[in-house]
């Protein structure tokens, strides 16, 4: 199975040959792995990489009912959704973003930002929607009390872990992507930044318990990322489609607003009165006064940051927009001028600024 057009071959195990082939080898990879299922030796290994881990069932009115929590079986899981996610993100590339760029003719730089945008939005897009759809089904958005009642939340249903692992496995995924998609050394350190955001959160969010909070604030960022590069895809289409970068400003500002109060109420009040107080990893409550306002800093330096690059940015374009005005204000002057000096040709004939033709001098007969 091949992802990708061979227009040259190179030789094994060399740079090229690696790029060019790291989803089939990775397809391998995977193959394997589900091989070993079939075997009762390999069975009990190869089901520690597919499903996850630290399941426990509990009897309730309406039967039995699994519940997960989280260890460091969960690494196995998380390498195997990475290979996963290596094969879809060739899979999109090839099959759909490939196809509307020879379409585009777009030119290297936007080829190369087209591509970025289109693979995030389509993550955006399906985060999105798994994520309200665990939002909906779980009762969060009814009644945000249960953000932080009953903390700490050790006990997760399983499409609450299985999106944690995913979201981890495709944001690691992201760093050797940098290198296979041949990624500019510039725009490593602002990669590399923006994936480090991520883990972060989502790491801290899984692992200090905070998984429905962690849920809300992931749906807004993403709808709001998802914006964003949808914008981007129409504005390579189409350099006229500039209104959609508008409607995205405003959104990302309500975005910020919405995660910082949010974040505050949940970690700075709610945990605040609930029962279970103090550190313990026995029972995974990390409901500390210093641990919730590292939690309240991080959260909200993250977003003055991201509102002081907005910002930054909105003012640069600012700037260049009323230099570009007065560039061809100054020019337009200069045009006028002239014409009024010298006047202007049409058909081959000086005409002055009113439109009329200068009367042609009396030419004396000898």
């Amino acid at each position: 199975m091949a992802f990708r057009r061979r227009n040259k071959s190179y030789p094994f195990f060399s740079q090229e040959f690696l790029i060019q082939n790291h989803a089939d080898i990775v397809f391998c990879l995977v193959v394997l792995i589900l091989i070993g299922l079939m075997f009762e030796v390999t069975s009990k290994t190869a089901f520690q990489f597919i499903l996850p881990q630290y399941n426990t069932s509990i009897q309730t009115p309406d039967g039995e009912v699994s519940f997960y929590h989280y260890g460091w079986r969960d690494c196995f899981a998380i390498v195997f959704y990475i290979f996963i996610t290596l094969i879809l993100h060739a899979v999109v590339q090839e099959y759909i973003l490939d196809k509307i760029n020879r379409r585009l003719h777009l030119s290297k730089s936007k080829h190369t930002k087209f591509n970025e945008s289109g693979q995030l939005s389509v993550f955006h897009l399906v985060s999105s929607l798994w994520c309200l759809y665990i939002l909906i089904t779980e009762g969060y958005i009814s009644d945000l009390t249960s953000l932080w009642e009953n903390y700490p939340h050790i006990q997760l249903r399983f499409q609450v872990k299985f999106f944690y692992l995913c979201q981890l496995a495709y944001w690691l995924h992201a760093v050797p992507e940098l290198y296979f998609q041949k990624v500019r050394k510039e725009e490593v350190p602002r990669q590399l930044l923006i994936i480090g955001l991520y883990l972060l959160h989502i790491s801290a969010a899984y692992l200090l318990n905070l998984t429905r909070l962690g849920l809300v604030l992931l749906f807004l960022q993403y709808i709001s990322e998802l914006g964003f590069h949808v914008a981007k895809l129409f504005y390579f289409t189409d350099e006229s489609h500039c209104k959609l970068f508008n409607i995205w400003a405003v959104a990302f500002i309500l975005t910020r607003l919405f995660i910082l109060t949010l974040s505050v109420l949940v970690v700075g009040f709610g945990l605040a009165r609930v029962e279970v107080q103090g550190f313990s990893l026995e029972t995974g409550s990390f409901n500390t006064l210093l641990i919730r306002m590292v939690v309240l800093l991080v959260v909200c330096f993250t977003q003055a940051w991201l509102l002081w690059k907005f910002i930054h940015f909105q003012l640069r374009r600012w700037r260049e927009y009323c230099q570009e005005q007065a560039a061809r204000k100054r020019v337009k002057q200069q045009v006028k001028a002239i014409k009024r000096e010298t006047g202007y040709h049409e058909n081959g004939i000086v005409k002055l600024e009113n439109g009329t033709s200068p009367r042609p001098k009396k030419i004396k007969s000898p």
